[in-house]
């Protein structure tokens, strides 16, 4: 999925022979006859897959989407199976799907209102990441910019060893924010030691 398809659709079969009629809808979407006649119908950008429970398609706009649906309802009704089918919003300041078709329930919102409070709580957490030697400054200077980015405090404490540096970092923030924060860190980490060891085994 690109950055770009924020739109996305999930189809849950009924609860009747849900496990039959999701196996028998899952080999219908694999099979190239469905394929190929979903994917004709479709605009070029939607992605369709599923999780081997779920069906998923992500698009770019409202209106791919909704015709995303209209072609997986008629495949579903053909087929003979019922499903439920949900559509949600990203939402990049949440980090987060939104869902927007059927509107949520009075339980629904209650219960994800409450999770937004939880996301936006302010929270104190020390992360902690090794950073090869040779691109250990760079390393650092990245995450503070995202840091900086996204609205959070951050602070660095170094625990150099031999090979690697041990970086401590001490963000204070909402807690989401702080979430998003730890999954950059754990991405440019890995990053930065695969970069650091081809500079290791290649000097300049």
């Amino acid at each position: 999925m690109s950055e770009d398809q924020d739109w996305r659709l999930t189809a849950e079969l009924a609860a009747a022979d849900r496990r039959g009629a999701l196996e028998r809808l899952l080999g219908r979407v694999r099979g190239p006859d469905v394929v190929e006649e979903i994917e004709a119908a479709l605009p070029h950008d939607v992605v369709i897959t599923h999780d081997g429970k779920l069906l998923f398609a992500y698009a770019a706009s409202e209106e791919e989407i909704q015709a995303a649906r209209r072609v997986i309802e008629d495949v579903l009704r053909r087929d003979g199976n019922d499903a439920k089918i949900v559509v949600s919003h990203w939402d990049e300041d949440r980090d987060a799907w939104q869902q927007v078709d059927p509107p949520p329930s009075a339980e629904e919102a209650r219960s994800e209102e409450a999770a937004e409070r939880d996301a936006d709580a302010p929270e104190t957490r020390t992360l902690v990441a090794s950073a090869g030697r040779l691109v250990r400054s760079s390393f650092e200077q990245s995450l503070l910019e995202w840091a900086d980015k996204l609205g959070i405090k951050c602070t660095i404490v170094e625990h150099p060893h031999l090979l690697t540096t041990q970086v401590l970092f001490t963000c204070t923030g909402p807690k989401h924010k702080i979430d998003e924060f730890s999954r950059a860190l754990k991405a440019e980490g890995t990053a930065t030691l695969r970069a650091d060891g081809i500079l290791m085994l290649n000097p300049l």
